[in-house]
């Protein structure tokens, strides 16, 4: 009787548990998507006086502008082709990221676990912050990964109560 109840309190409070961790998910792809997006924004502005000149010269063409650079006799402009094509690579990783995370909040989550930018996911777990919102994402969110987590805890208890019996000697 005893362990029925310890069983029925653990199992209440491992629900619990995930609930709010799973109330954490839709959090957590926001803030990283946030982070993205900022990233974007500054990588971009940073490109934007190179991009000017780029249009000025010749015909919007960055790549020309960097050739430019690399085919110069001077160290720094040949060092600032470098840069420039550093930029550009971070922009454009920056964009397919967000594109990435511009469908429904299952593939987001998924992304964002299995697919994400480390460096970025990295910066936004450091910076994380807890919530516990309250709305119809992160509810479903929660009560889904609740009940995954509550029937992969049964499902193991069955197979170690099955394996206990199946081995000789503990009948």
């Amino acid at each position: 009787m005893f362990a029925g109840i310890l069983h029925r309190y653990l199992m209440v409070i491992i629900a619990c548990i995930a609930l709010l961790a799973g109330l954490q998910a839709p959090s957590l792809v926001d803030q990283y998507q946030k982070r993205v997006d900022a990233h974007l924004r500054e990588v971009t502005i940073n490109l934007q006086p190179f991009q000017e000149i780029a249009d000025r010269h010749f015909n919007g063409s960055m790549a020309q502008l960097i050739e430019l650079h690399r085919m110069s006799d001077e160290k720094p402009f040949q060092e600032g082709a470098a840069a420039l094509e550093q930029m550009i690579r971070r922009k454009a990783r920056f964009e397919a990221e967000l594109v990435a995370l511009a469908v429904a909040l299952p593939h987001r989550i998924a992304h964002v676990l299995f697919n994400s930018d480390k460096e970025i996911l990295d910066e936004t777990l450091a910076q994380y912050t807890y919530t516990v919102p309250l709305n119809q994402d992160a509810l479903v969110t929660g009560g889904v990964f609740a009940l995954v987590i509550l029937l992969l805890m049964e499902l193991l208890l069955v197979m170690a109560r099955k394996g206990i019996r199946l081995l000789p000697g503990f009948r």
